[in-house]
C-alpha cells in the first residue's frame, strides 16, 4: 500500500509540473504576443474578418471559373461523342455500299471513291477519340481543381465561424500562444519526462564503463606507519598531556578541565585559507596544557546532531591520511609540533576531470585528528595487496595515501536511477586503510542530489573538501 501511495504521488507531481510548464509556456508566450501588439483587439480582429472574407470572394471567383470550364469541357466532350457517332454511321453506310460486282465490273470509280471516303472518315474518327480523350483528362485535371478550392473555401468559412464566434482575448491570445508554441512545449514535456531518464541511461551504461579505464590514483608509493583509529562515540573524552595544544570547532566544545591557555584561532592552516572558509575551519577554540605534569581532560560532542559520533586518527611521524577536510572538527598537536598539510593536485588524470575532483588534502603526523562522522567512523582495513574494496562517495572520508583510489560505476543501475546511490562508487585497492561514515550522510532519498546542494558539493568536492 505505502509503493501504491508513492507512485500515486509521483505521478500527481509529475501531472501537476507538466501542466505547469504547459501553462506557464502558454502564459508568457500570450502575454509576449500582446505586449506585442499594438491595434485593438477588435479592430484586429474585423481586419482579420475583412481579409479573409475578400480571401473567400477570391476563392468562390475561381471556383466560378472552374466551373465554367468544367461546363465548356463536358459541352465540348458530347460534341466529340455526337461527331464520332455520326461518323460511324457514315461509315456503316459505306460499308453496305461495298460491292464486289461494282469494284470489278458495274461501277469500280464510285468503289474506289467509297474506299478513299471510308479512310478519311477513319481517320476523322481516330482524331476525334484523341480529342475526346483530351477532353476527359482536362475534366478530371478541373475537377481535382474545383475539390482544392472547395476545400480551401469549407477551411476559411470555419475560420471565419471561429473568428466572429471569438469574444475572448484571453482565449484569442492562449490559442495564438499554441500555435506558435506547441512545438516547444511539446519538446519541454518530452524532455521533462523522458531527459532523466535517457540521461542517465547514457552515463550510466556509456559514459560510466569509460571511466572505470582509467589509472587509479596513488599518491605514495609506501607508508612507513599507519595511522591508529580509535572507536567513534557521540561523546569523546580526551587527554591532554603536558604542553599539548588542541583547535576544535566551538560547538563540538561541551566540557574541559580549568586551567588551560585558550585563544582564537581564526583560521586553521593560514596557506589555505578558502579551504578553511569552505570546510568550516575557521573562529577555532585554540587550548593549550600548561602544565608541566599533569594531564588535563576536554570533553567533545555535538550537541545539536545526536546521530554525529567522533573518533580521533593517531599520526605518528612518518605517517600519513588523504582526508575531506570538510569531516575534520579539531587536530592535537605536541608542543613544539606544527600541523602539516599537502596538498596534491592531480590535474592531468580522466578520473578527476570526471570525478570533479582535482585536489587531495595529505595530513601527517606527528598529530591526532579529531573527525567526524554520521552515525560514527568505520576503518576498513585491506591488508593484502591484491585485496579491493568499494565505499559510497558520499560516505568516504579518508583514505592512506598509499592505496589505489578509482572511482568505478554504481553496483545497480536501479540503485543509481533512484538517487539512492551516485553515479560513481570510491574503490580502494592495495594495502592500507580508509575511512567512511556508518550512515552517509545525504540520506538514501539523495536530498544532496538537489540542485544546488549538488553544485556546492561539486565545489567542495574539486577542492579536496
Amino acid at each position: 500500500m505505502a509503493t501504491l501511495l508513492k507512485i500515486v504521488r509521483w505521478l500527481l507531481a509529475k501531472a501537476a509540473m507538466a501542466a505547469g510548464i504547459v501553462v506557464l509556456g502558454l502564459t508568457a508566450y500570450g502575454l509576449w504576443l500582446f505586449l506585442r501588439d499594438n491595434v485593438d483587439f477588435d479592430l484586429r480582429r474585423n481586419e482579420l474578418v475583412r481579409a479573409m472574407t475578400g480571401e473567400r470572394a477570391h476563392v468562390q471567383a475561381a471556383l466560378q471559373d472552374v466551373q465554367q470550364r468544367l461546363d465548356a469541357t463536358a459541352a465540348a466532350m458530347a460534341a466529340e461523342r455526337e461527331r464520332i457517332r455520326q461518323i460511324e454511321s457514315v461509315m456503316a453506310q459505306l460499308k453496305g455500299l461495298a460491292s464486289t460486282w461494282d469494284r470489278v465490273i458495274g461501277n469500280p470509280e464510285q468503289q474506289e471513291s467509297n474506299l478513299a471516303q471510308l479512310k478519311r472518315l477513319r481517320e476523322m474518327r481516330a482524331a476525334a477519340e484523341v480529342a475526346l480523350t483530351r477532353r476527359q483528362q482536362e475534366s478530371m485535371r478541373t475537377t481535382w481543381e474545383k475539390d482544392g478550392l472547395e476545400i480551401a473555401l469549407g477551411r476559411l468559412d470555419t475560420k471565419m465561424k471561429a473568428v466572429e464566434a471569438q469574444q475572448s482575448r484571453i482565449a484569442h491570445y492562449l490559442k495564438d500562444a499554441w500555435d506558435r508554441s506547441k512545438v516547444w512545449i511539446i519538446t519541454a514535456l518530452a524532455l521533462y519526462f523522458f531527459g532523466p531518464s535517457a540521461g542517465k541511461l547514457l552515463l550510466y551504461f556509456g559514459f560510466a564503463p569509460l571511466v572505470m579505464r582509467g589509472r587509479p590514483v596513488r599518491l605514495t608509493a609506501d607508508l612507513v606507519v599507519m595511522p591508529e583509529i580509535t572507536e567513534s562515540r557521540v561523546s569523546l573524552d580526551l587527554p591532554m598531556p603536558p604542553g599539548e595544544q588542541l583547535w576544535i570547532k566551538e560547538r563540538f566544545l561541551q566540557t574541559s578541565d580549568e586551567g588551560f591557555v585558550r585563544r582564537t584561532r581564526f583560521l586553521l592552516d593560514w596557506s589555505i585559507p578558502f579551504t578553511c572558509l569552505a570546510s568550516g575551519l575557521v573562529e577555532l577554540i585554540e587550548m593549550r596544557n600548561p602544565a608541566r605534569a599533569v594531564t588535563r581532560h576536554v570533553t567533545l560532542s555535538n550537541e545539536a546532531n545526536p546521530h554525529v559520533e567522533l573518533t580521533t586518527v593517531t599520526l605518528p611521524a612518518g605517517s600519513a591520511l588523504v582526508l575531506r577536510p570538510s569531516f575534520l572538527i579539531g587536530v592535537l598537536a605536541g608542543s613544539g609540533e606544527r600541523l602539516t598539510i599537502r596538498r596534491r593536485w592531480q590535474l592531468w588524470r580522466w578520473q578527476a576531470w570526471v570525478t570533479m575532483q582535482f585536489r587531495f588534502f595529505e595530513f601527517s603526523g606527528p598529530c591526532r585528528l579529531v573527525l567526524a562522522g554520521n552515525r560514527g567512523v568505520r576503518a576498513e582495513r585491506l591488508a593484502d595487496a591484491a585485496s579491493a574494496r568499494r565505499a559510497n562517495q558520499d560516505a568516504t572520508i579518508g583514505f592512506t595515501p598509499d592505496l589505489d583510489y578509482l572511482s568505478v560505476r554504481a553496483e545497480t543501475f536501479w540503485g543509481y536511477y533512484r538517487g539512492m546511490n551516485p553515479l560513481f562508487d570510491d574503490l580502494f585497492a592495495g594495502r592500507g586503510l580508509f575511512l567512511c561514515q556508518q550512515i552517509s550522510s545525504e540520506g538514501e532519498a539523495g536530498r544532496a542530489r538537489k540542485f544546488w546542494a549538488g553544485v556546492w558539493g561539486g565545489v567542495l568536492k574539486a577542492f579536496g573538501l
